[in-house]
């Protein structure tokens, strides 16, 4: 008989039992990107500092007028800094929930929208894009100049895939500037400035392609080709759909491809650099978009905006398999797909390529992918994804070392400029410096 008051070894084990379970429920439930010291994820403070130390010189030297930077390990903050100013003229300081326009990593959040069609079975990757667009049944292929100064072009001998539009290998053009022939007249259609995805899709139609389909990769108007996909088979504007399937569930609050005057004080102001004057000036060119309403058609491909915290949510739902806090966007087999290299076998065999067998980096569903981290020269783990935005902005998602990294900036051709060009290398490898104990 055991005495009154006293727990029994069984007692006290179902007790324990209990305490650890309910801890483990506790700690699922917890709050994702919450701040944590870097220390307990690995990172040493004063390596760390480094980082702080660079990008507090790139603004005070006055390239980058302001900047953000975030870096999460196993879903805890351990970096969020904000640097110089939002808008220089009111003298705006660059805010936690400052407003950037993200541009080109736009791609990666349309290519979770198109996965999230897939996994409902609504296309497959060998599909041709004339199943989704017909209208792209009759595309010609450009093939130089004739005698009299005209296009000369050839019938295209199928049509893109699927596959091939989301490791932009179709052939299409994009028009961001005129360098030859095929991208001056993608500029001049205006299909990024188009009243509807229709609209815009008949621009398209009548635009010639650079190369066959699956000949070599070529930055694309794809990804908006992805947007007006995405429209048609869910028969709802982009912009809803991924508030539907992406922003609502993750909370990103404050991405949308337009913002309203409530937001528009957080709302950063966006520079170009100017190689002629080594300042910067006032920028020009078909991204400078009016984001004071929504776009007619919305650009999958580099409309959005978003602010450092909203897509490090984005980024972290895809580290922990496809769900964050409670919401689930993409199955983890989903997204695994999606991390994948998908460009063929054929190009990747071509030196010439910018994604090819001696980079050491394929393409996933939208976004680079590191294949092997010695030939990509990168301290990055194999599997990491990436990219960044016309403005910009970089991340990076290495799901090895189950990190993420978010960089705001908010200047157009900073590639240009040799103190910002490469500024998402430099922050990379000063963040896995700082990574000394990856086992934690």
């Amino acid at each position: 008989m055991r005495t009154a008051g006293k727990p029994t070894t069984v007692s006290m084990f179902i007790a324990t039992a209990l305490l650890l379970a309910a801890g483990a429920v506790g700690a699922a439930h917890a709050p994702a990107l919450a701040p944590a010291s870097p220390e307990s994820v690995g990172f040493s403070p004063g390596r760390l500092a480094m980082l702080d130390a660079y990008l507090k010189a790139k603004v005070a030297s006055g390239h980058a007028p302001g900047a953000t930077m975030l870096i999460a390990r196993h879903g805890k903050v351990v970096l969020f800094n904000t640097y110089g100013q939002a808008d220089r003229a009111r003298g705006t300081a660059v805010e936690r929930d400052t407003i950037f326009r993200i541009y080109s990593q736009t791609k990666l959040v349309t290519g979770v929208a198109l996965m999230t069609l897939f996994e409902e079975g609504r296309w497959r990757f060998d599909d041709p894009v004339t199943r989704f667009i017909p209208e792209f049944a009759k595309l010609k292929v450009y093939q130089g100049r004739n005698a009299d100064g005209t296009l000369a072009l050839d019938d295209a001998m199928r049509p893109a895939s699927m596959r091939e539009i989301i490791t932009h290998t179709g052939g299409f053009g994009y028009g961001l500037g005129t360098s030859d022939d095929v991208e001056k007249a993608y500029n001049a259609s205006g299909y990024l400035a188009a009243p509807s995805a229709d609209d815009a899709i008949a621009r398209i139609a009548e635009l010639p392609l650079a190369s066959q389909p699956g000949l070599h990769w070529r930055y694309s108007a794809s990804v908006d080709i992805q947007g007006y996909i995405i429209e048609r088979l869910s028969g709802r504007k982009l912009g809803d759909f991924m508030q539907e399937r992406i922003f609502g569930p993750l909370r990103m609050n404050d991405t949308a491809f337009h913002v309203p005057a409530s937001k528009a004080g957080r709302f950063a102001t966006l520079e170009s650099y100017d190689r002629a004057t080594n300042s910067l000036t006032e920028p020009s060119g078909v991204l400078v978009f009016d984001y004071s309403k929504p776009p007619g058609a919305a650009s999958g491909g580099a409309g959005l905006v978003s602010t450092t915290m909203d897509f490090a949510r984005f980024a972290q739902m895809l580290l922990n398999g496809g769900e964050l806090d409670g919401a689930r966007v993409l199955s983890p087999a989903a997204v695994k797909l999606l991390e994948s290299n998908h460009l063929a076998s054929e190009i990747r065999a071509k030196n010439d390529e910018a994604f090819s067998e001696h980079t050491g980096v394929g393409f996933g569903v939208d976004a680079a992918v590191v294949l092997d981290a010695a030939k990509a020269g990168t301290l990055q783990g194999e599997g990491t994804i990436s990219w960044g935005g016309a403005a910009g902005s970089w991340f990076w998602i290495d799901p090895k070392n189950d990190l993420l990294a978010v960089g705001m900036l908010q200047v157009m051709e900073r590639w240009s400029d040799p103190a910002l060009r490469t500024i998402d290398y430099d922050t990379s490898a000063l963040v896995y410096r700082a990574l000394v104990d990856p086992a934690k």
